[in-house]
């Protein structure tokens, strides 16, 4: 694999951490995002890239030129689209790496088109925020290529482990992961904000630290607040597709639906400026007061 020329598709929180981390490790980086295309918001963009020494491409045909590996870091309902757009353009030989929180359905489909057109698509499950990891965050890959990219990774001090030649393996393992994890934000979110608009919540988090005294419930609120304030549309998407995993395992996706739902609501508050002049590090409990303020109990 000559994977030296590297092109990272989605520079957000996780394409610039990629982008950023492994520019030392390989001969060139570009990256690509949408929002490059859009007056507004491509300066800052430019700025960010130039100052952390990559190229930002004039679109996915020029990233695709002679780069060995494309990272595809964008938000999950963009999964398949980026990989039909990289289909078009992308060079046989190329590996295309699949970091996006999506079903083992919807990579399967992406890795068909990679695939078709000489590609070689790996997926890869996350398994947990990028922040603090950088490109050390743990991550699961899959497909038949999986096991030979590992070992390049691994070099450039990446966390990344083959699992399994069949592609949707690596998927289902973390968005069974994320279920779990995005559920029980949406779960804290849900009852500190009612405890605390009842004014029960000196009540209720001993009784949770009783139950599992290994967590730090204040604390974790905080952190759970903050998170989905600043990525609940990520998450929603990325519940949704976890809703798509738990219909193509059979099943009806009661509550995962309901937290892609909660993540939603609370990314739409974010967005109206409900949370905008908060300070780092808040504790839960000024998040929950601006809840309790917009909807007050009747």
């Amino acid at each position: 694999m000559n994977l030296q020329h590297l092109g990272v598709i989605g520079y957000g929180e996780v394409g610039k951490i990629f982008a950023t981390g492994l520019k030392n490790k390989v001969q060139s980086v570009g990256i690509w995002d949408l929002k490059l295309d859009d007056p507004q918001q491509a300066p800052a963009l430019q700025a960010h890239a130039q100052s952390a020494g990559v190229q930002a491409a004039t679109g996915v045909a020029a990233l695709c030129q002679g780069r060995g590996l494309l990272i595809s870091a964008v938000t999950a309902s963009s999964t398949l689209a980026v990989a039909q757009a990289v289909a078009l353009q992308i060079e046989p030989g190329s590996v295309f790496l699949d970091l996006n929180s999506a079903s083992p359905g919807t990579k399967q489909q992406a890795a068909q088109l990679i695939e078709a057109a000489g590609g070689h698509y790996v997926e890869a499950g996350v398994m947990t925020s990028a922040p603090p990891y950088g490109v050390a965050v743990p991550m699961l890959l899959g497909g038949p290529q999986a096991a030979a990219l590992s070992v390049q990774l691994q070099a450039w001090g990446m966390d990344a482990r083959a699992v399994s030649e069949q592609l949707g393996v690596a998927s289902a393992i973390k968005m069974c992961r994320s279920v779990m994890i995005k559920g029980l934000e949406a779960l804290v979110i849900e009852s500190y904000a009612t405890a605390r608009a009842y004014g029960v919540e000196e009540h209720v988090l001993p009784t949770l630290a009783e139950t599992f005294p290994s967590i730090d419930w204040q604390q974790q609120g905080a952190y759970f607040f903050s998170r989905v304030v600043q990525h609940g549309q990520r998450r929603a998407e990325e519940m949704r597709e976890a809703a798509r995993t738990v219909e193509e395992a059979g099943f009806e996706p009661f509550m995962t639906r309901a937290i892609a739902n909660k993540q939603q609501w609370v990314a739409d508050q974010a967005r109206e400026g409900l949370f905008k002049d908060l300070p780092k590090g808040a504790p839960w409990q000024d998040y929950a007061d601006r809840l309790i303020d917009k909807f007050p109990r009747t």
